[in-house]
């Protein structure tokens, strides 16, 4: 098993400012600094498992780090295409876990296709970052770990890129039988799961505008945007300077840097969200991201609101 079980932490700072506990499910402390580990971890390893002897991938940063480091630890050789925006430090670990890392084109969808390209060699199995059953399943690893924990949640919050994770945390919920809302955060301008909720179509931003580019897909799955008529998701939308001001307050309230895909999910608490209304325990996936450094963060600090 590539991923490791992360603790559940009980906020107390958290919960006294918004009136319910707030749990903080602390998957930045994965091998890689990320969720990525459990569902991409996962596809890795059943991929290899089949007889696949390169892992390719398309990657904003996360889940490509994760494919570098599975492929290390299963002893097969990975190649992964990044686009333009990938942050320098991202693309270094990739590195540093022997990865083959090649820049294409401006988005992740340019990255992908070129990917996919690659993948088309017999012995070559492509790891989708989001859109792949057996990244659900091992995403769906966290619903395992809410309930082992013993808390009584009455709700999740959680951001969505292309909608791995969500879709993984609902499969999940839905083995174990609970109907436990799911709050959805993402930044303005990568806001492709808001906008396809919103409209009720499964639509494809045109482009990515978010500093936020680990949530950068033009489209979520189509599982994912199912979804929204299975369970109980609401779906909210903030800004890259709130996101950027919630990593900020969690190094100082937890002593953790993540990046703001992950702000966009703390933003939920510390600007109070109405989903919080109500309920007594909400666990909060601290979602990491491995492109996040001091002073990345300092320069999104100095942007305008």
């Amino acid at each position: 098993m590539i991923h490791i079980q992360t603790p559940m932490l009980h906020s107390a700072l958290l919960s006294a400012q918004v009136g319910t506990n707030i749990w903080l499910k602390m998957d930045a402390l994965q091998p890689t600094a990320s969720f990525k580990a459990r569902g991409v971890g996962h596809a890795c390893t059943k991929y290899v498992e089949e007889g696949a002897t390169l892992l390719v991938s398309s990657s904003g940063g996360n889940a490509g780090l994760a494919v570098a480091y599975s492929s290390r630890q299963l002893g097969v050789p990975a190649t992964i295409m990044v686009p333009k925006v990938t942050p320098q430090r991202a693309i270094d670990l990739m590195r540093a876990e022997g990865a083959t890392v090649q820049i294409e084109g401006e988005s992740w969808l340019e990255a992908h296709t070129e990917a996919l390209k690659l993948a088309e060699s017999p012995e070559a199995a492509y790891i989708h970052p989001f859109d792949d059953p057996y990244v659900w399943e091992g995403h769906s690893t966290l619903a395992d770990e809410f309930v082992a924990s013993g808390v009584p949640f009455d709700g999740v919050i959680l951001s969505v890129g292309g909608g791995g994770m969500l879709t993984g945390v609902v499969m999940g919920l839905k083995r174990h039988g609970l109907d436990v809302p799911v709050l959805t955060m993402e930044t303005k301008g990568a806001d492709s799961f808001y906008t396809a909720v919103t409209t009720n179509e499964h639509i494809t931003l045109p482009e990515i505008t978010s500093i936020a580019n680990t949530l950068g897909a033009k489209q979520v799955a189509a599982k994912a945007f199912a979804l929204r008529n299975e369970h109980p998701i609401f779906s909210d939308v903030i800004t890259d300077k709130t996101a950027v001001d919630a990593c900020a307050r969690f190094l100082d309230d937890h002593r953790l840097l993540v990046e703001p895909a992950c702000g966009a999910t703390l933003l939920a608490v510390y600007g109070k969200n109405s989903f919080l209304e109500g309920k007594k325990n909400v666990i909060v996936i601290v979602c990491g991201g491995a492109g996040i450094t001091k002073e990345t963060l300092e320069g999104f600090l100095q942007m305008e609101a």
